[in-house]
């Protein structure tokens, strides 16, 4: 029997499927010590169906094992490659490299940039210079828009003056100051505003020192956080706060006036009321963020301009921060300015029944005083099922006015 060279010399033969990227077929049997060139050219004279023409085809092509997602190295073997009987190989031709853009086609390109590119502050005023003015009364129409939180603290310093007059006015005068000075002089613990208390126990801060954060950061959830945060680790955290004396000023002015008798009250002289709710006020008076203060002191200002700018800036620090760096308006002394008594926003309030009944019950009067010093306390009492009926109302007036 007669055998051929090749074949007693020849390799395990492997049966590889080919397949190319338009669908079609190959088999090709192979040995082992083949290289991966060698397949790729049958492929290719299959495929094309006669010899490669252009020598550049054969370098165009590559060869993937379908299963890894590898890449054949044409100068290794069969063997070299790992490839199996019955193995899928992807015939695929290379993406040929993109072109490099002629001159000219760069040239337009840089071009079209510049002509789209947003024109600079000089263009612009270049371009508009001969133009005429228009539309010059267009800020102070924006300006014209009030704003409520600036216009609230004027409506409070006027209606607190209405509340005044109203409660001298009741031949119960001195019971009702005596039962205001009592409201002041509640334990702190009754204050504290349930939905911030609330909001951090869900947080996973215990009760008690939430609420003792929050008595100390004027209810303010924010600062309060800040303050637990601070404090964790603080062997003191747990330790309550000094009780208030509650032997002021005001508490003895109110039980002097309650030693008096009952039939003097509509005697009291309009200045002796003002006193006492002066010393009221003064219970209530402004407590700036001492944080806040020691972070605008560091920037080099006083500590009196620290606090005013705090107090006319609702103790916000960044707005503080701005306000003393600015013109400083408004001024402090503006605070204390009431809103004009005959104007219409005003006369609205006063007619409005809700407001009216409100403005005899010394709470509104402590709340309006309260909300003058520490206007982040506001929360609380919109949500004070006495006062907040009140300052609903308020707010609903200045929005209708001010919209029309």
């Amino acid at each position: 029997m007669f055998v051929q060279e090749e074949k007693i010399f020849a390799g395990k033969v492997l049966k590889i499927h080919i397949c190319t990227m338009d669908g079609a077929e190959l088999l090709e049997e192979v040995t082992e010590d083949t290289t991966v060139e060698k397949l790729k050219e049958r492929c290719l004279k299959h495929h094309v169906h006669g010899s490669l023409e252009d020598p550049k085809t054969l370098t165009h092509h590559k060869l993937i094992h379908a299963a890894t997602e590898r890449l054949l190295n044409d100068t290794k073997t069969v063997a070299e490659e790992n490839l199996k009987d019955k193995d899928v190989l992807l015939l695929i031709k290379k993406r040929p490299p993109p072109t490099a853009p002629k001159m000219a086609d760069v040239s337009s390109e840089e071009k079209k940039k510049q002509d789209n590119k947003a024109p600079d502050k000089d263009a612009i005023l270049k371009a508009t210079a001969s133009l005429s003015t228009r539309h010059t009364d267009r800020t102070v129409t924006q300006h014209n828009i009030r704003d409520f939180q600036t216009e609230l603290r004027k409506i409070l310093v006027s209606l607190i003056e209405v509340a005044q007059k109203l409660l001298a006015l009741n031949p119960d005068a001195v019971e009702l100051f005596k039962k205001a000075n009592a409201m002041l002089d509640e334990d702190e613990e009754d204050r504290v505003d349930e939905t911030a208390l609330q909001q951090l126990t869900e947080m996973g801060f215990p009760e008690s020192r939430a609420i003792k954060a929050l008595r100390l950061n004027h209810m303010s959830v924010t600062q309060a956080m800040e303050w637990l945060i601070e404090h964790v680790d603080d062997p003191s955290v747990d330790s309550p706060l000094p009780g208030q004396d509650s032997t002021g000023a005001a508490g003895a002015a109110a039980a002097a006036a309650a030693a008096a008798p009952a039939t003097s009250c509509p005697n009291l002289r309009q200045d002796e009321l003002t006193e006492i709710f002066k010393r009221i006020r003064r219970k209530r008076e402004f407590r700036p963020d001492s944080r806040a203060v020691i972070a605008l002191m560091e920037m080099g200002f006083d500590e009196k301009e620290v606090i005013d700018a705090l107090r006319v800036n609702n103790n916000q620090q960044d707005a503080a921060c701005e306000w003393l760096l600015g013109d400083r308006k408004p001024s402090p002394e503006d605070l204390d300015k009431g809103i004009d008594t005959n104007s219409p926003l005003f006369q609205a309030i006063l007619e409005n029944p809700v407001v009216q009944l409100g403005l005899t019950n010394p709470k509104t009067l402590l709340a309006f005083e309260d909300m003058l010093e520490n206007p982040l306390n506001s929360t609380q009492w919109m949500n004070d099922p006495e006062t907040g009926p009140v300052m609903l109302q308020i707010s609903r007036i200045f929005q209708t006015l001010n919209r029309t």
